[in-house]
């Protein structure tokens, strides 16, 4: 598994893109779960779970069904838990969920880059 994480319109998508070129890539957005658990790479994987959740599904065990299903993906997501904290309480809990599922992913990934400004510094290299 790897995982390319940063803020919204960082360059995420473009250095995903770059580097990855012969993946075949899904919307988070546009994904049910059979498809993400078959799919080379996720764009947007943080709408996936914003997804799930706007839909009543619970995703407290999304990563462990992505690291015994499909543990070779490629996860593009943003990096929802900085700044203010919302008031909303569906967008408190999406943001908390999002963090939990990327927190326990980036600890299967084989390598997690982070994308500041269009450019990608790995975090993790395993």
């Amino acid at each position: 598994m790897k995982m390319i994480i940063g803020g919204a319109f960082q360059g995420k998508k473009e250095l995903a893109e770059a580097e990855y070129p012969d993946i075949t890539w899904v919307r988070g957005e546009e994904a049910d779960l059979e498809t993400l658990l078959r799919a080379d790479g996720v764009l947007g994987f943080h709408e996936f779970i914003r997804k799930e959740l706007k839909e009543g599904r619970e995703v407290g065990d999304l990563a462990g069904k992505l690291i015994r299903n499909n543990p070779e993906i490629i996860l593009v997501s943003d990096e929802v838990g900085y700044g203010v904290v919302p008031i909303d309480a569906f967008d408190r809990r999406y943001r908390e969920a999002v963090g939990r599922v990327c927190t326990e992913l980036a600890l299967f990934s084989e390598k997690v880059t982070r994308v500041v400004c269009g450019i990608g510094t790995v975090i993790k290299n395993a």
